[in-house]
């Protein structure tokens, strides 16, 4: 039998009671690490489902809607209800957002300015579609241009920042006139229509003028023109609203009419619906009835 010699042995033992103790605390503190992270995404998805589910849902809707088991998001419901997040209903028993859930809800809002959240939008119809975009809101004197941005090679067109734009014969202030529940904006555009030109006054409908241009927005949740507000030019529009679902701003698309499509089906306004939705989505506004799809990280905790 092969004797080993001392020093070999003790060497070993050294090595040996060195390695084996920081590979397993290394492994050990990333594993919890993992579990920590994995824990605190799986608390945010039950949250955001119940904020996505109207802010009060049962166990079961709101297990189903984040794709976890009713035990799993039971145990971190009570996690977030002993922080203040989650509140839980006495008498039905729902789970609805706590005051902190609130506070963080408030604070967003102040934050939410529909310009600075329109910006990359404007960005992006811009240089999809090649056409010049632009947000405006309403001020004390009609709808106004506050961002404008236009493609490579700009339609040359008299608007800018500042520009109010026509209520009646504008798609900027068409939106406006139809979605924004506001009398004021009623009694600028019969003032508008009171001193507009006889042959401006027979683009609109002859019985119902002002009546038929908010029917027509509302049932598309769009407004487009052709050669109305400027010759040559064609555009379309779409809303933007607040969390408390008011119209706050209104995004425009506009090209020049021969090589710009205008109808509220086109590529265009389906682009400009789409960016304004998102962005509205930003400012807190849901959707009536359907409450949005649970992202891809949700379902994935």
């Amino acid at each position: 039998m092969k004797t080993v010699p001392d020093s070999a042995v003790s060497v070993a033992r050294a090595s040996d009671a060195k390695k084996p103790q920081g590979s397993t605390s290394t492994a050990g503190a990333a594993r919890e690490r993992r579990q920590r992270v994995q824990s605190a995404q799986t608390g945010m998805a039950v949250l955001k489902g119940l904020a996505r589910l109207g802010g009060r849902a049962s166990l079961t809707g709101l297990a189903a809607y984040v794709g976890e088991s009713p035990a799993k998001v039971h145990r971190y419901l009570a996690s977030l209800i002993d922080e203040g997040f989650v509140a839980q209903d006495t008498g039905s028993q729902q789970y609805l957002l706590g005051p902190e859930a609130l506070m963080i809800g408030v604070a967003a809002m102040r934050q939410a300015d529909p310009v600075r959240i329109a910006e990359p939008a404007l960005v992006r119809l811009r240089e999809q579609l090649e056409v010049t975009t632009f947000v405006a809101v309403m001020g004390n004197m009609g709808p106004t241009i506050i961002r404008f941005e236009e493609p490579g090679l700009p339609v040359t067109v008299n608007v800018r920042v500042g520009s109010v734009m026509s209520l009646l014969w504008s798609s900027t202030g068409r939106v406006f006139l139809g979605l924004l529940d506001d009398t004021r904006v009623l009694v600028q555009a019969e003032d508008e229509l009171s001193q507009a030109e006889a042959s401006l006054r027979a683009q609109l409908d002859s019985v119902d003028p002002i009546g038929a241009l908010r029917r027509s927005v509302q049932a598309t949740q769009c407004a487009s023109v052709t050669d109305t507000n400027l010759k040559g030019i064609s555009a379309v529009s779409a809303p933007l609203f607040d969390h408390t679902g008011k119209l706050c701003a209104v995004l425009t698309a506009l090209g020049a009419t021969g090589g710009f499509d205008a109808s509220p089906d086109g590529p265009i306004a389906v682009a400009l619906r789409r960016e304004a939705a998102a962005a509205s989505a930003l400012l807190g506004y849901a959707t009536p009835g359907t409450p949005p799809k649970p992202t891809e990280t949700a379902r994935r905790t």
